[in-house]
């Protein structure tokens, strides 16, 4: 199954380190202009090489690596190790609790879909993959680990991490989402050698940075290519690199990612909209809008509906759950997102198919709860449409039919950051790294 390598990480010298929230970022899909643009503003800051900019935008990246590189403010540690990395945090609506979610990063082996190691659960934009290829194949440096899941029922490695965790190499105070992220490293073979036993018999679920990965795919395979027959496949352009985390852990956190229905097709009014939900919903109007998260919970195909001041729950009638006619498996006809997609955009809207519904400008997803309800109010949204969060046991369950969710239908939290390890995937680093005989 997975194969993980350890890593001579580069990262942010001793002094810069001290102060390390100024210099990691949010992951190149989810800063926002004004975060950018504010990081930008800090010369050391890693958005500088995960998302650079100009009109030759990895040129640019590669140039301030190779400064940073040869000026000291990034150092390569001397001996390769498995990092660990922990995230701190709190849920709205539950701050009495504090969630630690446990995990360590390393290279994998970047596995084409098709060999059923690495498991994806969506899909991606070309665009969006092109651009963190050609990123990649310029600077030859990983930025910032994609999250990947494994099970291990009997937490094995957590006892390994713990241990690690005590002596940390740096730690944020808080960043942009409120999380705590702290970084140690293991360098003992012994340790390391029963990590890669350990993963070597399982899968792994890609829970979040599909791009980055297919990134990583495409420099491979390109890279194949140019040896013409002559890779080893050793070579570190091989290897991508991933925080893994176990899927069996209590915090690891799905939490729910909203639509936004900026316009009604058609000039439909909201008695229109409302009249076409009947034949596929029950639709009882309830008071307090801010209640309808705790009124679908844990029901299956059940929303809540924000529209023109009026909070709704809805539920999906369950005979004619058999009408959703889109060719897909059963695991993902079962989820509450495809039910809302094709009964709501398809059938109410006339937003015909999946691949119309995601070039639709009409819908909007989005992560908090009340801005959803505020953007209704402000008259920038008809209307708003709460859902549950998808389970771990749902994800796990559509990976393994082979089949992917619908857009936008996990958010796993807190995001990891960038910056706070690099990994470089030069033709010289397998001398380190990959042939040291773990």
């Amino acid at each position: 199954m997975a194969e993980i390598q350890p890593v001579r990480g580069w990262r942010y010298n001793d002094e810069l380190g001290q102060h390390i929230d100024d210099y990691v970022s949010p992951l190149f899909d989810v800063v926002s202009a004004k975060q950018r643009e504010a990081l930008y503003r800090n010369p050391l800051n890693s958005i500088h090489l995960s998302v650079p900019r100009g009109e030759d935008a990895a040129g640019s990246a590669l140039a301030r690596l190779t400064e940073w590189q040869q000026q000291g403010v990034l150092c390569q540690d001397a001996l390769p190790g498995i990092y660990v990395y922990y995230q701190y945090f709190r849920l709205p609506g539950n701050p009495q609790r504090e969630y630690c979610r446990k995990g360590f990063m390393c290279h994998i082996r970047a596995y084409d879909w098709a060999e059923n190691v690495v498991l994806r659960h969506e899909n991606t934009l070309p665009a969006s993959v092109n651009d963190r290829a050609e990123l990649l194949a310029r600077t030859q440096f990983q930025t910032s680990a994609t999250h990947g899941l494994y099970r291990d029922e009997d937490f094995e490695l957590e006892r390994y991490l713990d241990e690690a965790i005590l002596d940390p190499l740096y730690q944020t105070e808080e960043d942009y989402q409120g999380a705590r992220d702290v970084l140690a490293v293991i360098q003992d073979a012994r340790v390391i050698q029963r990590f890669q036993q350990v993963l070597a018999e399982r899968q792994v679920i890609l829970a979040d940075g599909h791009h980055r990965y297919e990134g990583s795919l495409a420099y491979r395979q390109a890279r194949e290519l140019a040896a013409g027959g002559q890779a080893t496949g050793r070579e570190a352009w091989n290897y991508h690199l991933m925080y893994l985390t176990n899927a069996t852990a209590d915090d690891l956190r799905i939490l729910p990612t909203h639509r936004l229905l900026l316009e009604l097709p058609g000039g439909l009014t909201d008695a229109d909209f409302l009249a076409r939900l009947e034949p596929y919903f029950t639709v009882v109007p309830k008071d307090d809008a801010y209640d309808l998260p705790e009124l679908i919970a844990g029901k299956p195909w059940a929303y809540g509906l924000y529209l023109d001041g009026q909070a709704y729950k809805l539920r999906l009638r369950p005979e004619v759950h058999e009408q959703l006619s889109w060719p897909l498996t059963p695991e993902v006809k079962a989820l509450d997102l495809t039910v809302l997609h094709f009964f709501v955009l398809e059938k109410v809207l006339g937003i015909a198919g999946i691949d119309a519904q995601r070039q639709w400008p009409g819908v909007a997803y989005v992560r908090n709860f009340p801005e959803c309800l505020t953007r209704v109010d402000r008259g920038e949204a008809r209307a708003a449409f709460i859902t549950n969060e998808v389970t771990m046991d749902e994800v796990e369950r559509v990976c393994h039919s082979g089949a992917v969710m619908p857009p936008k239908s996990t958010f796993f939290y807190p995001k990891t950051i960038g910056g706070f390890l690099f990994t470089s995937i030069r033709d010289d680093e397998h001398t380190h790294a990959f042939t040291a005989g773990f």
